[in-house]
Order: structure tokens, then sequence, then C-alpha cells
């Protein structure tokens, strides 16, 4: 499994829509502020079949380190932001799952 960055997004969709990979990137780099400010502003993120992104706040909470736990502190509420998967992409992620289980089964049956 790899890593997919922003500059393999603007270089493949650079290459799909025979555009110029600068205004592409100008693209994706804009699309992404936009969601950022809209999670800054508490507002909530939808984009059909692939997710939505929520902005929580956590509750505050006692912990403890695993090397000294008889000292405890508490660790403040904060703003999180809580992806959901779309039914596409929950299905698409899904069915990766269904054929390395089919794999293994094959692999297992030799």
């Amino acid at each position: 499994m790899g890593t997919l960055t922003k500059r393999d997004l603007v270089v493949q969709i650079s290459s799909e829509v025979d555009l110029v990979q600068a205004k592409v990137h100008e693209v994706v780099q804009k699309t992404l502020d936009l969601i950022t400010d809209a999670l800054a502003r508490e507002e909530n993120v939808e984009l059909r079949n692939f997710g939505v992104l929520e902005v929580r706040l956590t509750k505050p909470r006692v912990g403890r380190n695993p090397n000294k736990p008889e000292k405890s502190f508490e660790i403040p509420a904060r703003y999180t932001v809580k992806f959901k998967p779309g039914k596409i992409m929950r299905e698409r992620v899904l069915s990766i799952g269904k054929k390395t289980k089919a794999v293994k089964a094959a692999k297992g049956k030799k």
C-alpha cells in the first residue's frame, strides 16, 4: 500500500483532463482551503458519495501516563474533525476486505 499525495492528485487530474498542472494545483489547493475554512467555522462539509466531515467537541477526560499510572492529569475539551464515509466509498473499501479474504482462503486450501 502506498500514499496518495496532493502532488499525485494534481498529476493524475492534469493528465486526465488535459490541463496544465499549475492550474490543477490551484484548483485542488483552493478546494482544500474552502473545506478547511468551513470546518474552522464549525460547519459540516458534505461531499456526496465521498463522505461528511464534521467538527466535534470532545469532552474533557482524565489521562494517565502508562509509565507513571499513579499520576493523572486532565485532557481538556477540544475540537476535532470526524470523517464519516459515504455509501460508495464505504462499499468500495469493504470490497477490498472481501477480495483479501478470498485470496487468503484460496491460499489456505493449497
